[in-house]
């Protein structure tokens, strides 16, 4: 049978896994920068204390220790009974928090994709990545609300029902990023990866106080900052009518050139200040047009990461 009627036959869900995505997948892999909590033994550290090949600190022995444990070297100079004990390796709990509201469905001229359709391409790939590494990914979708929950697993079956439900979402009209975070923060386990796709919406200072929840709860934090090409450079030269995709605020009718210059100074302090608190939290910012191949993104990325 040819690929082409492969192709055919895939569940509609599952061409979120595009191609070109997954052909770049098999040379990426996701390290986590700290110690993680998980189910499995797997690639990453965790706070817990184990059998590994990376020294943690000593102990002193108790009854009924393994004797090849013993740091002789140390008895000899110490006559101090100590054990050696290493960091132990484990699974990373990823979850992908992606934003459903209506600012979402913005497109522009410039991509293929609107940042609703960008951001479910974006959280299948990055859901099988884990998955195919031995990881756990779980996926959380919100607008006003929280949507979906689905807990982080590691089941083979569980990129196929992130892939459905993400399939089978229809974007919301109002957001509202900084007060679902809190709820989200505390919803999920505790040292884990949180990946928070979205076009952030929402004031500044409202994010930054939900991120700096997820990090209270020892989460590693990931924003990818979508935004259309047209948001990012307010091209736009002759009056335009602007319909807020929330349903909020009513049709205007603007004069590009005369507000391009308070517009793109307010997106600068804007992102500076998630920027910023990003780097103070020591988590990723990225920033990303939807113009770039979702590939591109994640070669771009991952390849930073590692680096």
């Amino acid at each position: 049978m040819g690929k082409a009627e492969d192709q055919l036959e895939l569940p509609e869900c599952m061409r979120l896994l595009a191609p070109e995505v997954l052909g770049s997948l098999p040379r990426l892999e996701w390290l986590s920068r700290s110690g993680k909590q998980g189910a499995l033994t797997g690639r990453h550290s965790s706070p817990d204390k184990g059998v590994s090949v990376e020294f943690a600190e000593h102990r002193e022995y108790a009854l009924g220790d393994d004797l090849r444990n013993l740091d002789w070297r140390v008895m000899a100079k110490s006559d101090r009974n100590v054990v050696k004990q290493y960091i132990e390796e484990t699974n990373l709990r990823a979850t992908v928090v992606l934003d459903v509201s209506g600012s979402m469905t913005f497109r522009g001229e410039q991509a293929e994709f609107s940042k609703f359709e960008y951001g479910q391409y974006l959280a299948a790939a990055l859901s099988y990545l884990f998955i195919k590494q031995g990881d756990a990914a779980g996926l959380v979708t919100f607008d006003d609300r929280l949507r979906t929950l689905m807990r982080a697993e590691s089941r083979p079956s569980q990129v196929r029902r992130i892939c459905e439900e993400l399939h089978g979402t229809e974007p919301g009209l109002e957001t509202g990023v900084g007060r679902v975070l809190h709820e989200v923060a505390e919803r999920i386990p505790p040292r884990g990866l949180v990946i928070l796709v979205s076009d952030l919406f929402d004031e500044a200072e409202a994010i930054v106080e939900a991120l700096h929840h997820f990090d209270y709860r020892q989460n590693e934090v990931v924003v990818f900052h979508l935004l259309a090409e047209e948001e990012l450079s307010f091209p736009f030269q002759s009056c335009q009518r602007f319909r807020d995709l929330e349903g909020v605020g009513e049709m205007m009718r603007v004069d590009p050139q005369a507000v391009r210059a308070v517009y793109l100074q307010k997106l600068k302090k804007f992102i500076e200040s998630i920027e910023g608190a990003c780097g103070k939290l020591r988590a990723d910012y990225v920033p990303v047009s939807t113009k770039t191949p979702v590939s591109g993104a994640l070669l771009r990325y991952l390849g930073g990461r590692k680096g």
